[in-house]
């Protein structure tokens, strides 16, 4: 079984770990051990490279970052555990739609767990709930290798959702775990964030090992 090593940067400027992402799949081989972060960001719009400006309603004071990924504008914020899968696809001989295909499913699996029946649209990708949104996705892929990834909702205000046309959508209607479940304790930031690497590990049948909580390059202490 291949490992994947986990790594909770807690939270983290987008441009920072967007640019950590991009230096570590530059700078990976056939040897470098599949990653997964989880992150919560300080609150920013992110535009996908067929991202069209009409989208971006009323950003007010956020910040707008243009970025590598695919797809449209979303919103990243506290109480929304943000995962990137940097994965080696070839090695394991898989393909950007499975990959699309198990992050759905980590994140489905984990709120079954909970409780809360989810599932996915046709020809867009992420988790819905009742028809509105709790988790979207957006990839770039670089020599087979993987990065940017998966944003889950949690427990944050979604009122900045209300400023976009969420990827693309107008009037796509957003949700988030809190509003789902009942119970205290169930829904923190970490609980979330550990159980969705879990539940992708399973799903895509990784071997998980904890990391460092700091970004290669910057904390080379070494997965335990």
């Amino acid at each position: 079984m291949d490992k994947l090593i986990v790594r909770n940067l807690g939270r983290q400027p987008y441009e920072s770990v967007w640019a950590a992402m991009k230096a570590l799949t530059s700078a990976r081989d056939a040897s470098s051990a599949d990653e997964l972060w989880l992150v919560e960001h300080d609150p920013v719009f992110t535009q996908g490279l067929a991202g069209r400006p009409e989208h971006l309603l009323n950003p007010g004071n956020i910040p707008v970052v243009q970025t590598d990924r695919g797809g449209q504008v979303t919103y990243h914020g506290p109480g929304q555990v943000v995962a990137y899968p940097l994965l080696d696809l070839p090695r394991r001989k898989t393909g950007v739609r499975q990959l699309v295909k198990g992050l759905e499913q980590a994140v489905i699996n984990q709120l079954a767990g909970l409780g809360v029946g989810a599932g996915r649209k046709e020809k867009a990708p992420g988790v819905f709930v009742d028809g509105a949104k709790i988790a979207s996705i957006g990839l770039k892929v670089r020599r087979g290798c993987t990065y940017h990834g998966l944003a889950f909702n949690i427990d944050m205000d979604l009122t900045p959702f209300s400023f976009i046309n969420p990827c693309g959508f107008a009037g796509l209607h957003m949700t988030q775990v809190a509003d789902c479940v009942d119970g205290p304790g169930v829904i923190s930031w970490q609980n979330m964030a550990e159980g969705l690497a879990a539940s992708f590990g399973q799903t895509m049948g990784y071997h998980i090992c904890r990391g460092s909580s700091s970004m290669p390059g910057i904390d080379k202490t070494s997965a335990a």
